[in-house]
């Protein structure tokens, strides 16, 4: 019997929401993968043929040289970066250190050992005036994190290899399979449904849109992306718009909890050092045509969520 050979693929950033999902799903399909995150792998995952994991932090490039000398990834998907606006806004060498140098740096390497590179960005690279985002509109970020992924951007555009550009927008759900919820990171549907059940109230915005991404769609619509190894800028995210007051409507709902701790508020309300742009969203009919991605909607996307917490 001819024996099939898969792509091994090193995921960066494999800690992280998106990674921990990527790579269990990547393993179920029979992909050999390469972990590389901070601190201790956080899926109880042996290491093996298939699974390798490296705590290595992206900006020593020395170390992630090594990584990919040894190793020999096909595909990179380079997750890793510094996400939380705000923390960017307000630590913007560091910022910059982690999103733009590290991405420079692991490109380089990547041209000399491996034949695909999958950066993941952000609808923060546009500035909200518009909203429903093509591919091909126009980037004007409003903040530094912002800024920082469209620099990255460039820079993975230059690629000598095959590349791909994933943009995506407010990823939820629930922590990935085999691990904890107690070490699972926050996203705004754990975080209203964890506020409700201990009964505090909260605001929540009702003036910014967003097409929010079911983590595993998203997982989904970057194994479509290396399967058919297709290149260039695409955006993967849900197909429903809404704000986050109705994602928490919505989530009292579902989870049967007291919508009235919730309280409707302006952006105004709040002081963050990081503006925030407010009507994003995507148009992702060139994922949908091109990968053949389809994404749940998000009242299901919810309802997996919920039953999964």
């Amino acid at each position: 019997m001819r024996r099939i050979f898969m792509k091994k693929i090193l995921v960066t950033g494999a800690n992280g929401f998106l990674g921990l999902h990527l790579v269990n799903l990547l393993l179920q399909r029979g992909y050999p993968v390469t972990a590389v995150a901070r601190g201790e792998c956080r899926l109880p995952i042996p290491p093996s043929a298939q699974f390798v994991y490296y705590d290595a932090d992206i900006t020593n490039d020395f170390l992630l040289q090594h990584i990919l000398e040894k190793e020999t990834p096909h595909t990179i998907v380079h997750a890793a970066a510094m996400t939380q606006a705000d923390e960017c806004q307000l630590n913007q060498a560091e910022c910059e250190a982690i999103n733009v140098r590290a991405t420079a740096q692991l490109l380089l390497s990547a041209e000399q050992y491996s034949q695909y590179f999958i950066y993941i960005s952000t609808d923060f690279v546009f500035d909200g005036e518009k909203g429903d985002y093509a591919e091909e509109d126009a980037q004007n970020p409003v903040n530094w994190y912002g800024f920082t992924k469209v620099q990255a951007e460039s820079i993975a555009a230059t690629s000598e290899i095959p590349f791909a550009i994933v943009r995506t927008c407010l990823v939820y759900g629930p922590p990935a399979p085999q691990l904890g919820t107690k070490k699972a990171r926050s996203n705004i549907i754990t975080w209203v449904k964890e506020s409700l059940e201990a009964g505090k109230k909260i605001k929540v915005v009702s003036d910014q849109w967003r097409t929010p991404t079911y983590v595993a769609d998203l997982a989904t619509g970057i194994l479509l992306l290396i399967e058919k190894e297709a290149t260039g800028v695409f955006h993967i995210s849900g197909k429903d718009k809404c704000t986050p007051y109705e994602m928490a409507l919505q989530t009292a709902a579902v989870c049967q909890l007291d919508a009235a701790l919730i309280e409707k508020v302006d952006v105004a309300v709040f002081s963050q050092p990081a503006k925030r742009p407010p009507k994003t969203g995507f148009n992702i009919s060139k994922a949908q045509k091109e990968l053949g991605y389809a994404p749940v909607s998000f009242e299901e996307g919810l309802r997996l969520t919920c039953a999964s917490l």
